[in-house]
């Protein structure tokens, strides 16, 4: 049977069960006061009577709370809130854009959730910020290798015109741990330097890991904080180190090459201001990828664990004075 056979991907009332047994899994939680015990189901209660439905929608997983009185579902406080979009779109969205490894496009699941393209976009940005953990636990515990190395991507509209093309690009400096996850931070070009790559190093990299990069300068002072710091010389066509075979940056140039075709291939253009999210995207499929023992139902279900407190409205500025005017 297909995966996506489950009724949770099909039903309303299946995938709001299914959504409170994962973010709700010691009972459902009032958002508006915090409480956990006196909670009581509202069966059957719809919205008001519309052209488009004369008896209402039935309001699935509504319910009250003894203590504040007042109402409220699983959306609440996640990036479901006041989303007209049914729950179960919001699962299969979830589903396709983890399982994907370079990533799923805004107008392919504009065409598969049958959804306008404007919808498409802004489900996927909201699902790239759950995806985003925010952990801060540093790499290299225990003497762990740490490969460190910089791409560049799109367009940089700040940056100051130069004739070399690097220069007017976006900078990401990902850290990538043997047998571990992930870390992308995007950066601009003229801050590319090896005092903010220090800086970087020294809130995610713990002091006792070995470093691995390529022969950049840039990395050469940074490294000396470190129990071991070695490199290969790419330039010379250097990719393995022939005295010590651990010594190289293949694994963080594997997950680049994922990067590259998903925003190439996939998404084919970002902007600066959004580029931070699809890096967080990408960061999030290798840190719970398959050889982790994470396989696809289980990544969907970590990112829908990410939903809680991280709305995005896209509002712009002058919109609320437009509200009160």
């Amino acid at each position: 049977m297909s995966v996506l056979s489950k009724p949770y991907f099909h039903n309303e009332a299946e995938a709001f069960a299914f959504v409170e047994s994962v973010l709700w899994a010691q009972g459902p939680v009032c958002p508006h006061c915090g409480a956990m015990g006196r909670v009581y189901v509202l069966a059957g209660v719809r919205t008001k009577a519309t052209k488009k439905n004369p008896e209402g929608v039935v309001r699935e997983g509504l319910k009250k709370c003894g203590d504040c009185r007042k109402q409220f579902t699983v959306r609440i406080g996640t990036i479901f809130e006041e989303s007209h979009l049914p729950l179960h779109k919001w699962l299969q969205a979830i589903f396709l854009m983890c399982s994907s490894k370079k990533g799923v496009s805004s107008h392919q699941l504009h065409r598969t959730l049958e959804v306008t393209y404007k919808t498409a976009w802004f489900l996927s940005h909201r699902i790239r910020e759950a995806m985003r953990d925010g952990e801060l636990a540093p790499f290299g515990g225990g003497g762990g290798i740490v490969e460190v190395d910089e791409t560049f991507q799109g367009q940089d509209p700040d940056a100051a015109p130069s004739k070399m093309a690097i220069r007017n690009k976006n900078a990401i400096l990902t850290l990538v741990e043997r047998g571990g996850r992930a870390r992308s931070i995007v950066m601009p070009v003229d801050q590319l330097n090896a005092a903010n790559i220090a800086e970087v190093l020294s809130v995610n990299v713990v002091k006792e890991a070995r470093l691995r990069t390529d022969e950049a300068k840039h990395y050469i002072t940074p490294g000396k904080a470190y129990a071991e710091h070695q490199s290969v010389a790419h330039a010379r066509e250097e990719y393995v180190s022939k005295d010590d075979p651990t010594v190289h940056t293949n694994t963080v140039e594997g997950f680049y090459s994922i990067f590259k075709r998903g925003m190439k291939g996939v998404y084919q253009h970002c902007s600066k201001k959004h580029l931070h999210r699809y890096a967080a995207e990408f960061d999030f499929r290798y840190s719970n990828r398959i050889a982790l023992g994470v396989d696809d139902k289980a990544r969907a279900v970590t990112a829908l664990k990410g939903v809680v407190g991280k709305r995005l409205t896209y509002r712009r500025p002058h919109d609320g004075l437009n509200a009160r005017g």
